[in-house]
């Protein structure tokens, strides 16, 4: 899943996200290996939310005493997956439930945290596991503009099946071929949009601006993201759970994490919930804060660091 809010500030919050961390124009160079006397490689994909969460992992870690060698900015899944199986990364905040469904086994049909853990600790390959999930998630949704939901009294994503047909959806381009998409609001909600306006993944500041302007009816949109908040966005009920659970989760190469290494990410993950997400990343996109101070913020107000 490619994660949501203010991709427009991407390069920005990519340069403050890796303060302090190697200024190597590769992301994937660099040392590896354990973190007994060496760098543990702590990746991120490439949008705000996700490298704070990897500059909130590297925080935590470093308060163990433990190097870090920040790797963000990395790319999509298809990219960054293969290197933490090889470990080339060390330590990855992933979504459980896009990693079991896009990663590991596309046939799944998991929607709970519970079960999308259970078959990712079978499935995935050795080399790599998952440690605890946060409560924190950042899910796909439909979303719909206040006026919208009020003029066809919309709550929950069967609602829209009557209407659907004369409404554009807005939505990255792979979002019409996903289960978890087009495909599956069909198949589970029987709903079909008249259109479909396929943006590229970094487009989500004008799909809000598309939103509002009416130009699409409903867009596809992430849960953390701060617009849903500011511009009082009304996110659709999925009481079918069309959607999959998508906790925030470490992906950690075996080898590379030793027991205090996964205390740190673990204590992270009791802590983490959806509401921080949603402060943090209020203060990354519309306060223009720095992601190190955020995380720094945010771990210091949980007790993770002093």
């Amino acid at each position: 899943m490619y994660r949501g809010a203010a991709f427009a500030l991407l390069a920005a919050l990519s340069l403050t996200a890796c303060g302090g961390g190697d200024s190597d124009d590769n992301p994937l160079s660099g040392d590896s290996g354990d973190s007994d006397g060496k760098s543990l490689v702590v990746g991120s994909a490439n949008f705000p939310e996700n490298q704070l969460l990897a500059e909130i992992y590297s925080q935590a870690l470093e308060s163990k005493g433990l190097k870090v060698t920040r790797k963000f900015d990395i790319g999509a899944r298809e990219v960054y997956y293969d290197q933490v199986v090889k470990g080339g990364i060390d330590v990855f905040p992933e979504y459980n439930g896009a990693l079991l469904a896009v990663a590991v086994d596309k046939n799944s049909t998991a929607t709970t945290t519970e079960d999308i853990n259970a078959e990712l600790k079978e499935k995935l390959p050795k080399s790599v596991e998952i440690l605890d999930s946060a409560a924190a998630e950042d899910k796909d949704s439909v979303t719909v503009t206040s006026e919208t939901a009020a003029k066809y009294d919309l709550k929950t994503l069967a609602d829209l099946k009557p209407v659907a047909k004369d409404f554009t959806i807005g939505a990255g381009s792979e979002f019409k071929t996903r289960t978890q998409g087009g495909v599956g609001l069909k198949k589970v909600y029987g709903v079909e949009f008249g259109k479909f306006q396929p943006l590229d993944a970094g487009a989500q500041t004008t799909l809000v601006k598309l939103l509002k302007d009416n130009k699409v009816q409903a867009a596809n949109l992430y849960t953390t993201d701060p617009a849903i908040v500011a511009d009082k966005l009304v996110v659709l009920e999925d009481p079918k759970n069309l959607f999959s659970s998508q906790n925030v989760t470490p992906l950690v190469y075996k080898d590379a994490v030793n027991d205090k290494a996964k205390e740190a990410l673990d204590g992270v993950s009791a802590k983490l919930t959806t509401q921080d997400l949603l402060d943090m990343m209020k203060k990354l996109v519309d306060d223009k804060e720095d992601a190190s101070a955020v995380a720094k913020e945010w771990l210091t107000s949980a007790g993770l660091v002093s």
